[in-house]
């Protein structure tokens, strides 16, 4: 699945980026420099941030499905108990 940014995270990403050199590189970059640092991020780094976000989200969803048999459970044949 590819990575798609909309317009407006992708421009606040750039700008972020720029941030980013001026404070700890103490060097300016440029719109275009930081539009391809950011298409390299996301083309590299992003699937597998993206991967191991669907990996945690499905290990959550595992562990509330086998709760359902304790969180969902009615005990059977409990009218005659209750009299």
């Amino acid at each position: 699945m590819t990575i798609k940014l909309s317009p407006e995270v992708e421009e606040r990403l750039i700008g972020s980026i720029q941030r980013y050199f001026d404070v700890n590189m103490d060097e300016s970059i440029g719109d275009l420099k930081a539009k391809l640092l950011l298409d390299y991020c996301v083309r590299e780094l992003g699937p597998c941030i993206y991967n191991q976000a669907i990996a945690d989200a499905q290990s959550a969803m595992q562990d509330k499905v086998a709760e359902l048999d304790v969180s969902c459970y009615e005990a059977e044949f409990g009218y005659w108990s209750k009299k």
